[in-house]
């Protein structure tokens, strides 16, 4: 097939002009070059596509029936080279973006109204997920970017930091007045905790630090957004490990307060991952630039 498109050009320009000369011209080929093409796919397809005149040529019934076919496919494909031509320019395209409904929140809105109002006719669509959901959705090509909890276990996609996040230690300061500063990590189990369900990063993240001090948490209540957690928190259920970043309205109104441990939980990082730079779209790439990354 890939053979015959040269061919398929010349039997659509030929029929389009209703003459060789013409379509020669239109080419910027020679006649017999054009004659030559003709026969050839002539040939191949074993039928008559042409008739002869003196005002140039006619398309026979079959060559009628495949030109209905074969103009509507050359179609096709200059509108596609418009159409790339035009996402170059940002004038047309789309843009699909996976990201946990926390990150977005805190993180994600400011860039993507900047995204936005700079490229307004980019279609944008947003998938809402876990960090683990997202990569395997980046993976099987389904989205182009996700931004997520690092590390992520997939070395089939490149990662790009975009910034580091602490989680800490909070509780309700009208619920558990006397706390003292810098309790051990150990002695949190003596309190009631709350978690993000096993399914999160952020979870993942704590529990195996925890378990790397030899501490096994077996939280009270478990839930599914950090606001949620949040909430729970101030209205005095218990203690819970946040990201400090995503919490703070919360501290500068005191609804929570930090507590400090004698070890601070590792800082990590949020980040960007997709599956191989060369292969982003220009909207994926210029996401990029607007993050700065």
């Amino acid at each position: 097939m890939v053979e015959k498109l040269d061919l398929y050009k010349v039997f659509n320009e030929v029929a389009i002009q209703k003459s060789i000369t013409k379509a020669a011209k239109k080419l910027y080929v020679s006649q017999p070059a054009i004659s030559q093409a003709i026969s050839q796919l002539e040939d191949e397809l074993g039928v008559t596509l042409f008739i002869r005149n003196s005002k140039g040529v006619n398309l026979t019934t079959e060559g009628r029936i495949l030109f209905k076919h074969v103009n509507a496919g050359i179609n096709q494909i200059l509108m596609g080279e418009i159409k790339i031509l035009e996402s170059k320019k940002m004038d047309f395209g789309s843009l699909i973006i996976g990201v946990g409904d926390t990150i977005l929140r805190y993180m994600l809105i400011d860039t993507l109204l900047e995204y936005k109002h700079k490229y307004p006719k980019i279609q944008l669509r947003i998938i809402n997920r876990t960090s683990d959901e997202l990569v395997k959705l980046v993976e099987s090509g389904e989205i182009e970017l996700a931004i997520c909890n690092l590390p992520i276990d997939n070395s089939n996609l490149k990662t790009k930091k975009i910034r580091e996040i602490q989680d800490i230690l909070v509780t309700s300061p009208k619920h558990f007045k006397n706390i003292d500063d810098n309790i051990s990590l150990r002695d949190v189990l003596e309190y009631p905790l709350i978690m993000l369900d096993k399914r999160s990063n952020t979870r993942k993240y704590v529990e195996n630090y925890l378990f790397s001090k030899e501490i096994i948490i077996r939280p009270q209540i478990e839930l599914g957004s950090h606001d949620l957690v949040l909430e729970f928190v101030k209205n005095g259920f218990g203690f819970a490990f946040v990201v400090k970043e995503f919490s703070d309205e919360y501290i500068v109104r005191k609804e929570i307060i930090q507590v400090k441990t004698e070890i601070d939980i590792p800082k990590r990082s949020i980040g960007i991952c997709y599956i191989d730079e060369k292969t982003l779209s220009h909207a994926a790439y210029e996401f990029l630039n607007i993050l700065q990354i």
